[in-house]
């Protein structure tokens, strides 16, 4: 029935509202779009009034309008009330609840991080803490999402939160109000040389603009002839406050963006119309990398396009769409793909592949190159490359099967209390062999990309001769070269495990900005920015 019911909406509901709409003169648009319409209702009310089966009509309401936006593009979505928060989030900077970051560790609802200032900090919640029941439901099954739904309500509701702590052998009751929790965008903004300052902005939200702003000024109060903007897995957000922070830093009145679309209100340039607030001679590098996307990459893509800053890193992710949000009704609303986004050299971040080409023409061509202001060749159709191409060693198999467990958290929750600083972790030589020996207590376990391979052949060679002397040993002197291998693992990345060790210990003893600051001393482009700006 559902399968039937999809082909039926999609292929004729869709293809009428949707080709007919980009095929036709805007003199008759409106025509076939009622025309249209009136093919799908009766569809719909014939279905409900017919089928030979009951069925939900909300459910297939529902399913049947998001296989109509999913034929489009990734971004074209039906948004029902449980799915508002992000969007909320982004345009008012807040929500209800109680402040606390929360992940899973050892499959158990743990608090990664209590935030300032908050009911969870207040109140006494701790990083480690796990969350066995929210109210009267226990955790064990409930997804990360389902429990932050529950813990998030409206500001002067309660929630009560039982905690199981380490070392307390009784759990820990905790009622708390909610309140409105602003959201940093800056997650951390300090001078990390004499002369140079770093702010790594994690969104786009109506905190970004202040919040960046506050940090640059912090930056001329500290003389810094220079800044690194960090927006390396920053997902992007509002366009205005892009828009707000490009402003901070480009001349009035120079093109920072053009937005062209089928609409008139579509097609627009954005022109800067505040003087800059930092120095015409402070240096700027814009680090990026797969996971930085539209905001992100206006923002990046706009300094590069004006020759204002340096962009290092890995090439972002390319989303040059802009969306929109029509309400519906008090409980749903429409974001609709309305206009592409071209940065000052006229070139289109958006990478190729992003529509369904059976339903819409595509305009996007190939990469196409064009100059920066001051000469330089850069390239439109798939996110921004970078000046300068800095790769990252991943080839850490131990380590990320450590973060994957959640070892390192494990560990320092576990050890935390027989150290009272930061620096005494460090100046502790048993350290190393201490975790390689928690390592083994709660029987860790990596599987290395050859030992994988290892054994889907054994078993793909099994299933035609599993007794072929000459082939079980060759598998033998493979298996005795990968143990071997496995085994050197832990003295091969003892320099990655032991800075992930003082970066779980720092946010123990020193907060998230300690973390922070504890990881920057390792961070491969980081410490190349600081080359090219020194």
């Amino acid at each position: 029935m559902s399968k039937k019911i999809k082909i039926i909406l999609t292929g004729i509901g869709l293809t009428i509202a949707v080709v007919f709409v980009f095929a036709a003169s805007k003199s008759d648009i409106y025509a076939e779009i009622i025309k249209s319409q009136r093919l799908v209702n009766n569809v719909y009310k014939n279905l409900i009034a017919n089928y030979v089966d009951d069925f939900d009509v909300d459910a297939f309401t529902r399913m049947s309008i998001e296989d109509m936006v999913g034929e489009l593009d990734p971004y074209t979505v039906f948004i029902e009330a449980e799915d508002r928060y992000n969007l909320d989030l982004l345009a008012t900077g807040k929500y209800g609840g109680v402040g606390i970051q929360i992940g899973k560790r050892e499959d158990k609802l743990t608090v990664i991080a209590p935030m300032d200032d908050t009911p969870a900090k207040k109140a006494g919640i701790t990083n480690g803490d796990v969350i066995v029941k929210i109210d009267s439901t226990l955790t064990d099954d409930l997804s990360l999402d389902v429990a932050s739904d529950m813990i998030r309500g409206l500001k002067g509701t309660k929630v009560i939160l039982t905690i199981e702590r380490f070392g307390n052998e009784e759990l820990l009751e905790f009622e708390l109000t909610r309140a409105d929790i602003t959201v940093k965008d800056v997650a951390y903004a300090e001078m990390i040389d004499d002369n140079i300052g770093y702010v790594r902005l994690t969104r786009f939200s109506k905190n970004s603009g202040p919040e960046m702003r506050t940090a640059l000024n912090k930056f001329i109060e500290n003389d810094a002839s220079a800044f690194i903007l960090d927006l390396r897995n920053n997902p992007g957000g509002l366009l205005g406050s892009s828009i707000e922070i490009l402003e901070m830093i480009i001349p009035k009145d120079q093109l920072l963006l053009t937005t062209k679309g089928r609409n008139k209100e579509s097609n627009r340039e954005i022109y800067s119309e505040q003087s800059p607030i930092i120095p015409e001679d402070m240096e700027i590098v814009v680090l990026i990398n797969e996971g930085s996307a539209s905001a992100s990459e206006i923002v990046a893509g706009t300094l590069q396009d004006l020759d204002r800053a340096v962009i290092i890193g890995k090439r972002s992710y390319g989303k040059g769409l802009v969306q929109s949000v029509v309400g519906l009704d008090k409980e749903h609303a429409l974001k609709i793909t309305t206009a592409k986004y071209y940065t000052p050299s006229g070139r289109l971040i958006q990478k190729p592949g992003y529509i369904n080409e059976k339903l819409v023409i595509p305009t996007t061509s190939e990469d196409t190159t064009f100059s920066t202001v001051g000469g330089r060749i850069v390239k439109a159709g798939g996110g921004i490359e970078p000046d300068f191409d800095v790769e990252v060693d991943y080839n850490y198999p131990l380590t990320y099967e450590c973060l994957r467990k959640g070892a390192f958290f494990g560990y320092v929750q576990k050890n935390k209390q027989s150290y009272s600083s930061l620096l005494e972790i460090k100046n502790d030589v048993q350290l190393l062999d201490n975790f390689q020996n928690y390592l083994v207590e709660i029987g860790l376990e990596v599987t290395t990309a050859g030992e994988k391979a290892l054994n889907d052949t054994k078993e793909k060679l099994s299933e035609i001769d599993s007794t072929n002397s000459e082939l079980i040993a060759a598998f033998d002197v493979i298996e005795g070269f990968i143990e071997n291998h496995e085994a050197t693992l832990f003295e091969k990345e003892k320099e990655k495990i032991t800075e992930l060790l003082y970066d779980e210990f720092a946010s123990v003893y020193e907060g998230e900005k300690g973390r922070f600051k504890e990881q920057l001393k390792y961070d491969q482009t980081v410490n190349e920015a600081l080359t090219i700006l020194q």
